[in-house]
């Protein structure tokens, strides 16, 4: 016992070393209960026990050992750090465990490995059970391949790696035990349930008796596949998925297929051939070829090959299939390299080259065998390589004699595009195959006819038929559908897009079976042709170059090249005699052939005695500069450099040699790239001790850099160096690294800065104005490039695919910089405590949580993706009831974002749409915190992992006004910058065109904005039927913005340019051309070519691209002439471009272009069709017809962007040549224009617009003469655009050149064009009629002899035209000589900009001559809408104004043309107008002058009345104006800031006296007084104004208008238009801050002029605007917003109105809808009990307020019907309709009073109303008398216009004149209609359109006057509605243009 109370005193771990066996399980026992109680797996006390866990396992005592073995089970599974222990504890348990007799024990011995599985140490446990299969007790074997069997039963194949197992499971079926070979059964079953028949290959040895048991067995198994049972610690969510899975009863889990070829151990067979194979193999004897043969076949049927060299026997075998005459030779060879492609598959790529040209010549052969034979092999060779490596080979046969070869070429191409995929089938590939095969589908033999089919409908399947299509634009319909027939047969292995799949021949064939890669394997990525013979030969140098060599061969060597008097001097005591030698030296390598050059031995040479330690400087500077030369001139190989690099690296310092030694080093970083030669020269330096060597080896590494660019600069490596550098004591050297640094920050940029955060503040600032430095400058363009690289580039003929990582360019070296950096792994710190605390129910307990978290990521800087349980606790803080919490949750994300990096990506569906949901927040800083936390991970994430899967389109569903806002606006802006995205972006579609349909205004808006962005990307055509499943209404709606969204589509981001390290090159390029051949006339350069020319791809590049691009060869251009013309080339003549003229333009160019630019023009990739061309004048004439035909080409491509681009160069081009008076030649005309006059029928309007405009451009530089028989072969075209539209052009020369342009004559091409006026199309017979009418105004009646004969029909169709015409005829043109003509083609530029106008158009100063009868006035204001119309881009100038004289204005009476034609049209009232609509000029002077006449009137008391009606109209103006200085003319640099001060000084003269006279005042309307308010507060705010000179007076100036503005106005108006302006301003984010203080200090204003004008105010309308502020800005969201002075302004507002009127404001509610539901009313009953108004019971005298309340309500709805019907009448459409209705509601209410309703209109609409009201009467009364007007005895009965057309045309005028008034009117008519939350304000531009109206009508007016009082005239110039309607459309069209 004392014994006993002796241990018992004893720590646990102590007691498990005991040595008394109780002790140990006393320990062992307590040890569990004790690792049961830790909680936390880090804790400290799990570290006591890691060197006892082996002790505890391999325990002595049997008794103990059970509890040890419980003991060490606890531990593995909860402690952190258990697996430090797997390799001892794991061998513990299979030499300790496994043999003891106790079931119990090695149960507990399994659990502990599993455990170990499952905490990811698999591949330790893995190891030490396979070493335990060579233990030589039984038991323990046993043991262990059970063990694997549950590891693999549980965990699965993904975790347990088969590959061991299976190599060792056929020794163990030889084994003496049962035991051992029943395991081994049961562990081969586990194995064939998870990998199925991959296992069978492995087990084909094994006794065949166990095979027949294991196949029985085999057949057992349940075909469904297995699934893991036990997962990992790493697999915990994939665990929930399983189990999730399971119980919705679905399936999961399937392990993906094992490749057999993986599972085998390769065989080595070269060893074993026999001896004398080669020499059998070539003996004339075939039985003994036939023994090689067999030998070879034999060994050629192992599945899996060891790597080797094969060329000789692959030669050997390729012999015989190409030449022997035995054809079961040529069978058997075929098998052979069948067998050896299969065995060694990729592997024997290198061959595949070689032998695939022999075997498509074999196929010659007809025998059955030998073509299946040589099919397996072709099958299995192309497994080996891909179809890229073997096209040219394939091609060469397709044109073969023999129908054989071509067949089963084609059935070869046809099993090969089974294999591939769209990626590894691109376009380049496949369309040479498809030009072939094209020819092959026309041959006479059937069987290469059905080959080709089969081949092409291959290839369509693989890759769609709109990839294949283009391809077959030359068959007829019966061809394609046979290749569709074809395709529809074709079964893909694995699917459609499956990337590759078992060999067609033998496929049943169990070795075939066997050796066939997977189906899942892809045929290896595209690259050059294998070269079958490698380099032409290596010399006996280039071979002396990769071995190190002894003294004495370098003598020997030396010795051979070198003087003998040069060698004997070397170590000569004399330094005269060893320089005289130096120099012998130097002379024999500059002489030296670089093939002939031992570099080795040379340098070798240098440095013999004294060598490198040579003390005169003289000697050491030429062995340095021979060290440079050989580096230079020869083949300087890494072994020469090796032996000099030190000696150089010594000298690097030296004072006088260090010059000579970098240029050495620089000469060896040419021969053997620059990030080797760096790396090895600063590790030699700074293995050194010498400060000054460190030093400048550093400064000749920066300058190497800005030499050779940055590309493979090993990053990572050099900035350990560096940072040495920096922490050296000599300051030279950290200066020195601090330039260094400086360099390396142009390539790498900000993050260069992460690498040395932690280095000394001090330091830390120099580096940082070394940065600083650096800052916006650009790496210089490399000079130097790799010798080897760019010849090697020239031997394979680099195609632009990937440029060499030693290349040239400056670029990062193809690293991302944050990849580059250390990342610590912070799992281990996101404890279960930090977790708990983040879920904790006190929000400050959360609150300490977050702050770890954040002080963690903040710690390690930059992390690994892995942040254990982080993502879910995270995730909950984003919905936390706290929004601060929130927000430091989203900083936390951000914080995650910048230091995980691309990591990000795994974490975006668990933490980043929890973002997006965020955004949805009330709180408007909650909603930003959001936005800025999603753009960052976006920033890391990229958008593909936010688009993939059905996650956005579920946010989108949520019905969040606010999160709908942000996400869509975010979408609008993301989507515009991707190129391509997710096919799951349709899922968002349905919710996008629910969110069009949205309550909320601004989700419509935003919904608008992103419809282009999605439509960019998933077509029109998808998202018009994604409509089918709205409702009827909604469709319409949707498929009307949809085709307005389509207008606005932007076009998809081009290709990103590969970065070429700041070369200048590409800078140049990316600036914008426009305008650019303006200033050199001898440069024309392509728009957009920044966004698509491609970086360079290495050094050898840039300096090509740095020479001329054109080549100017004397007298080539003439050459090609003679050449066509003697056809000794093909007619550039054809309907589509075929090879040959492709090929033949390609080596015309190859003389006279530069050969990357030949590349980048027939590149396949359109997107490197986008170039710029800088070029010399005669070069470019020089070549022009090659560039002409190149743009022909190009015209038959179906990619807009390019075609654009096309037109848009050809313009510059014309430009130019016309600038140089340069005229094209017959050659280069016929080779040009037939194919552009193609595309004027292109069905794109931007298309035609151009090619019309190029076509304009075209008759300065060739004879119009000429350019018409073009368009006359056009007109011939079975495309209806193309015949219209060259009939038109014929017109636009007929009549700028006259009938002289018609060739071949007059007569005959017009019947040709005449032919066309009985065309089918209305457009083609709209322009042969325009055409001849053209013909008609030159030359008169002559026309009709012209065109022949016509029909009836036909001609009363031109007769009509022509009449149509006749003002245009008396111009008589045919009357006017050539010289008297407008200059030819001057408005040619405009695609319909032809002579050929409407009637309307025709003479825009007839209104002036026809008004000059009936008034003296003159008309100087003319709206020329042709010159309007015709260029969109002149900035107008306005003509100065004639000073009127106003009183006879005043004094002048006016007729009216019609009854109910309104005195405002009279011709003061026009002149006013005219006036007024200069004001608004864009011409500075006009609008002063026009400002200054309008002061005049106005300063006049006795003539400021005329302005009344027009005060709306001056005010639109002026706030115009006032817009137009703001945006244009204060940005304007060169205008004159003295002008625009003059301008602002008018304005405000002119509104100081139009608001100092009340009545006119008070006519501007609510919506007008809102926009000139808010452009007087931009003003105001405007910080430009306070930099001019006066300007702060101006603003004094200003403040003193909106007062009087303020004072003066209609109080209702101003306050509405004050409270709309501040409605707008909360709402809009972009707006400023000040501005809403500016409004709202307007409004304190007039609530202090309340008690004076509260009895003019109506306070229904204001407390409308009220209702309509509150109802968008809620209580509770006034009270949030960022300032509170909103909310009090309201208040203050309302509580004065309370107090002013007590009760009775309840009575001004009348215009609220649903008053129950507004806040409003609830509010102001508050306000009005507080005020005491409503305390107290009721009385008799409540009771008669509430009888007056509800009369007055009654009066209310007889006011509600009456504002209905005035809004009828001030409609257009409903006008007659309102006046009707007022006339029987006043018949039903005799005591009604309209005056009322009728008090706030003006004089104009109450003259209306009255009119309209007696005119009804009088038709009730007498119908009849109507119809027999006066305007029947004005006109008598030769009058051309009915009474009906004449009354229609008056009610459109009345129309017209309402347009205006509905603006007017805005105080009458009511808002009870409006169902939006934000009221309708009317807008200015509209009321401004309204005014244009009127002065058109004005003008016609005019006209029809004249027209009555002028009958001979009358039949031409009645103003018809067509007109009218053309006149409205030509106004709309400019209104928007302006716009």
């Amino acid at each position: 016992m004392g014994d006993d109370s002796e241990w018992m005193k004893l720590p646990i771990d102590q007691k498990c070393e005991h040595k008394v066996w109780k002790a140990r399980l006393n320990g062992y026992e307590e040890a569990v209960k004790l690792f049961q109680r830790i909680h936390d797996e880090k804790s400290p006390e799990w570290g006591k026990y890691l060197g006892l866990i082996k002790k505890f396992v391999t325990e002595s005592n049997a008794v103990a050992q059970l509890k040890g073995l419980e003991a060490a089970l606890v531990f593995v599974e909860n402690a952190h750090v258990a697996g430090k222990t797997t390799g001892e504890v794991v061998s513990g348990v299979v030499t300790k465990v496994f043999n003891q007799p106790k079931a119990r024990a090695k149960e507990l011995g399994m659990d502990i490995c599993l455990m170990y599985v499952e905490i990811e140490k698999v591949e330790v446990v893995q190891d030490e059970l396979l070493k335990g299969l060579d233990n030589k007790n039984p038991k323990i074997v046993v043991a262990c391949i059970e063990t694997l069997r549950k590891a693999l039963s549980e965990f699965g194949s993904k975790i347990v790696t088969l590959k061991p197992v299976v190599k060792v499971l056929p020794k163990q079926f030889e084994s003496r035990e049962k035991a051992v070979r029943d395991e081994a059964r049961l562990l081969a079953i586990e194995v064939y349930r998870w990998i199925r028949d991959a296992l069978r290959p492995s087990l084909q040895n094994i006794n065949s008796v166990q095979l027949k048991e294991l196949e029985e067995e085999w057949v057992k198994l349940p075909s469904a596949p297995p699934k893991q049972s036990r997962f990992l610690r790493s697999q915990q969510d994939l665990k929930a998925k399983f189990e999730q899975q399971s119980a919705e009863g679905g399936g999961g889990g399937e392990c993906d297929a094992v490749d057999p070829y993986e599972l085998l151990e390769p065989v080595e067979i070269l060893s074993k051939l026999p001896k004398d194979f080669y020499d059998e193999i070539e003996s004339k004897k075939w039985q003994e070829r036939k023994q090689a043969l067999e030998a070879i076949e034999a060994l050629a049927k192992n599945p899996k090959l060891e790597n080797g060299d094969y060329g000789d026997l692959v030669r050997a075998l390729k012999k015989v299939v190409g030449f022997d005459a035995n054809v079961m030779l040529v069978s058997m060879a075929a098998k052979c390299l069948a067998g050896l492609a299969s065995g060694l598959r990729k592997k024997f790529g290198t061959y595949a080259g070689l032998v695939v040209p022999t075997i498509l010549e074999k196929f010659k052969e007809k025998k059955p065998q030998v073509v299946q034979a040589l099919q397996e092999a072709i099958d299995a060779v192309f497994l080996t390589t891909s179809l890229q490596n073997l096209s040219e080979d394939i091609l060469a046969v397709m044109d073969n004699k023999n129908p054989s070869i071509k067949q089963q070429a084609s059935l070869f191409l046809a099993r090969s595009f089974r294999h591939c995929t769209q990626s590894t089938l691109p376009k380049s590939l496949l369309k040479p195959f498809c030009a072939a095969l094209i020819k092959q589908v026309n041959d006479s033999a059937p069987e290469v006819r059905d080959a080709a089919f089969e081949a092409l409908g291959t290839a369509m399947k693989v890759v769609g038929e709109k990839a294949v299509n283009p391809f077959l634009t030359d068959l007829d319909k019966l061809k394609l559908d046979k290749i569709k027939e074809s395709a529809d047969k074709v079964e893909l292995p694995g699917g459609k897009k499956s990337a590759g799949g078992a060999s067609s021949g033998g496929a049943g064939d169990k070795k075939t079976a066997a050796k066939a890669p997977p189906s899942a394997e892809a045929p290896p990525r595209a690259s050059a042709p294998p070269k079958s013979s490698g380099p032409p030969k290596k010399t006996q140098t280039s071979l002396m170059n990769l071995f190190v060599f002894q003294p004495e061969a370098c003598e020997d060597l030396a010795a051979g090249v070198l003087p003998a008097s040069c060698l004997q001097q070397l170590d000569s005591t004399n330094w005269k005699e060893r320089l005289a030698s130096m120099e012998d030296f130097q002379r024999a390598v500059e002489t030296m052939e670089k093939s002939a050059m031992p570099c080795q031995a040379l340098v070798k040479m240098l440095a013999k005695k004294p060598g490198w330690k040579e003390t005169n400087f003289q000697v050491m500077q030429m062995k340095l500069r021979i060290v440079a030369l050989v580096a230079q001139r020869g083949q300087f190989s890494k072994t020469s450099a090796s032996v000099v690099l030190e000696a150089l690296v010594d000298k690097v310092g030296d004072v006088k040699c260090g010059g000579n030694a970098k240029e050495a080093l620089t000469a060896i970083g040419e021969s053997c790239s620059l990030p080797w030669t760096a790396e090895q020269v600063v590790s030699l330096a700074f293995a050194q001790k010498n400060p000054k060597n460190q030093a400048e080896t550093l400064n000749w590494l920066a300058n190497a850099m800005k030499e050779f660019g940055f590309a493979g600069i090993n990053v990572k490596g050099f900035i350990n160096n560096v940072k040495t550098a920096l922490g050296a004591s000599n300051p030279g050297v950290r200066t020195s690294a601090i330039s260094l640094l400086g360099v390396m920050f142009l390539y790498m940029g900000a993050p260069l800065r992460m690498f040395f955060e932690d280095e000394k503040p001090a330091l830390l600032s120099q580096i940082d104005a070394e940065f600083e430095k650096m800052q916006g400058q650009s790496p210089p363009a490399p000079i130097r490039c790799i010798r080897k690289l760019a010849s090697a580039a020239d031997e394979e003929g680099d195609d632009g695919e990937e440029g060499d990582e030693d290349g040239g360019g400056g670029g990062g070296g193809g690293q991302d910089i944050m990849d580059l950096l250390p990342r610590t792994d912070i799992g281990d710190k996101i404890t279960s405590v930090l977790v708990s605390k983040l879920e904790d129910k006190n929000w400050k307990i959360r609150k300490e949580g977050l702050d770890e978290a954040a002080a963690i990521i903040s710690e390690a800087k930059f992390i690994t993706a892995n942040i254990g349980e982080l993502p879910l606790a995270l995730k909950g803080r984003l919905g936390d009831s706290n929004k601060i919490l929130v927000q430091q949750t989203l900083t936390i994300l951000q914080q995650l974002a910048t230091a995980m990096g691309g990591g990000l990506k795994q974490h975006v569906k668990a933490l980043g749409f929890p973002v997006i949901t965020v955004l949805g927040d009330s709180k408007a800083n909650v909603r930003a915190a959001a936005m800025t936390t999603l753009q960052a991970w976006v920033e890391q994430t990229g958008m593909k992992e936010w688009l993939e899967g059905e996650e956005m389109s579920e946010e989108l569903k949520r019905e969040n006004p606010f999160l709908r806002q942000e996400v869509l606006g975010w979408l609008a802006e993301k989507l515009p910058t991707l190129r391509t995205v997710p096919a799951d972006l349709m899922l968002c579609i349905p919710q996008l065109y629910a969110c069009l349909e949205d309550r909320n205004g601004d989700v419509r808006k935003k919904a608008q904005d992103a419809l282009p962005t999605f439509m960019m990307h998933l077509g029109y055509d998808k998202m018009s039927k994604a409509t089918g499943k709205l409702k009827h209404a909604s469709k319409d709606q949707v498929m009307a913005m949809l085709d307005k969204a389509r207008a606005l589509m932007p076009a998809k981001p081009e290709a990103p340019a590969k970065a070429s390290g700041g070369s200048k090159g590409s800078a140049e390029s990316s600036r914008a051309p426009s305008g650019q051949y303006h200033d050199h006339h001898h440069h024309v350069t392509l728009s957009g070519a920044a966004g698509k020319k491609p970086a360079a791809k290495g050094m050898k590049e840039d300096e090509d691209r740095s020479g001329p691009i054109f080549t100017l060869v004397p007298n080539a251009k003439e050459q090609r002439v003679k050449e066509e013309k003697q056809l000794k080339i093909l007619k550039w003549n054809f309907i589509t471009p075929r090879d040959e003229y492709v090929e033949q333009l390609k080596t015309q160019m190859s003389t006279c272009f530069a050969r990357w630019l030949q590349e980048e023009l027939f590149h396949v990739d359109f997107q490197r069709q986008s170039w710029v061309l800088s070029v010399d004048h005669c070069a470019t004439i020089g070549c022009l017809d090659l560039i002409l035909k190149w743009f022909t080409l190009r015209f038959y491509d179906t990619n807009t962007t390019i075609l654009m681009k096309v037109l848009e160069y050809l313009k510059l081009l014309f430009t130019t040549l016309t600038q140089e008076n340069y005229h094209l030649s017959e050659y280069e005309a016929n080779s040009f224009i037939p194919y552009l006059i193609l595309k004027v029928g292109e069905p794109k309007d931007v298309v035609r617009k151009d090619v019309r405009s190029i076509l304009a451009m075209l008759c300065k530089v060739y004879p119009a003469s000429k350019v018409f028989p073009f368009l006359m072969d056009g007109t011939k075209s079975k495309n209806s655009k193309q015949r219209a539209e060259c009939l038109e052009e014929l017109g636009c020369l007929i009549g700028a050149y006259g009938m002289n342009v018609c060739q071949p004559t007059p007569a005959k091409s017009l019947k040709d064009i005449a032919i066309h006026i009985g065309d089918r199309d209305t457009s083609v017979r709209n322009a042969a009629l325009n055409t001849v009418v053209a013909v008609y105004n030159v030359c008169g009646d002559q026309v009709y002899k012209l065109i022949g004969t016509l029909s009836e029909k036909e001609m009363s169709m031109l007769e009509e035209r022509i009449k149509r015409s006749a003002k245009k005829t008396q111009a008589a043109p045919a009357k006017q000589s050539a010289t008297d003509r407008p200059a030819p083609r001057e408005n040619a530029t405009n695609p319909k900009g032809t002579f050929l106008r409407k009637p309307a158009q025709e003479d825009p100063n007839k209104l002036n001559e026809q008004s000059s009868d009936s008034t003296s006035i003159p008309k100087e204001f003319q709206l020329d809408l042709d010159l309007i119309e015709r260029d969109r881009n002149i900035v107008y100038e306005m003509p100065n104004l004639i000073e009127h004289k106003l009183d006879e204005l005043l004094e002048l009476e006016v007729r009216a043309a019609f009854p109910n034609f309104d005195d405002v049209h009279n011709s003061t009232a026009s002149t006013i107008n005219f006036v007024i609509s200069q004001v608004a000029s864009s011409d500075i002077n006009t609008s002063i002058q026009a400002l200054a006449q309008i002061d005049e009137v106005l300063r006049q008391d006795d003539k400021a009345e005329v302005m009344s009606g027009h005060i709306d109209q001056f005010l639109i103006a002026t706030f115009m104006q006032l817009r137009l200085i703001y945006s244009t003319h204060m940005a304007d640099e060169h205008m004159d800031k003295k002008d625009i001060m003059k301008l602002y000084s008018c304005i405000i003269g002119n509104m100081l006296s139009l608001f100092s006279m009340e009545p006119l005042a008070r006519e501007a309307s609510m919506g007008v007084l809102k926009d000139l308010m808010h452009g007087v507060i931009m003003l105001m705010l405007d910080s430009r104004v306070e930099d001019m000179e006066d300007g702060q007076q101006l603003i004094r100036s200003v403040n003193l208008m909106v007062i009087r503005v303020l004072e003066k106005s209609d109080q209702t108006n101003i306050i509405s238009a004050l409270l709309v302006l501040l409605q707008d301003s909360l709402f809009m984010t972009t707006c400023s801050p000040m501005f809403s203080q500016l409004v709202m200090k307007c409004l304190w204003r007039m609530i202090r002029f309340l008690p004076e004008t509260i009895n003019s105010i109506n306070l229904d309308r204001v407390l409308l605007d009220v209702h309509n502020l509150m109802k968008v800005f809620p209580k509770d969201k006034l009270k949030h917003l960022k300032s509170d002075v909103p909310y009090r302004t309201l208040k203050t507002l309302l509580h004065t109105l309370c107090k002013l009127t007590g009760v009775k404001i309840l009575d001004h509610l009348s215009m609220i809808e649903n008053r129950n539901e507004s806040e409003l009313e609830a509010y102001l009953r508050r306000v009005v009990k507080h005020y005491g108004q409503l305390s107290g019971p009721k009385t008799d005298r409540d009771e008669k307020n509430s009888l007056r309340t509800s009369d007055r309500l009654s009066k209310a709805m007889v006011s509600d019907v009456l504002s209905e019907i005035f809004k009828k009448i001030g409609s257009k459409e409903n006008s007659k309709e309102g006046l009707t209705e007022l006339y029987e509601f006043k018949k039903n209410h005799p005591d009604i009073d309209l005056e009322p309703f009728l008090q706030h209109t003006t004089l104009v609409f109450q003259n209306y109303v009255e009119r309209g009201l007696q005119h009804i009467e009088s038709e009730k009364e007498t119908k009849s008398r109507i119809q027999n007007s006066t305007v029947i005895s004005q006109h008598g009965q030769d009058s051309s216009v009915s009474n009906e057309e004449e009354q229609k045309t008056a009610g459109y005028y009345e129309r017209l004149k309402i347009l205006k008034q509905r603006i007017v009117h805005d105080n009458m008519v009511t808002q009870r209609g409006l169902a939006t939350s934000k009221p309708s304000v009317p807008s200015s531009t509209d009321m401004l359109h309204s005014k244009l109206s009127q002065l058109k009508e004005s003008r016609e007016m005019h006209q029809q006057e004249h027209n009555v009082h002028a009958p001979a005239h009358a039949h031409g110039s009645s103003s018809s509605p067509a007109t009218l309607d053309d006149l409205k459309k030509r106004l709309e069209r400019i209104k928007s243009n302006w716009q």
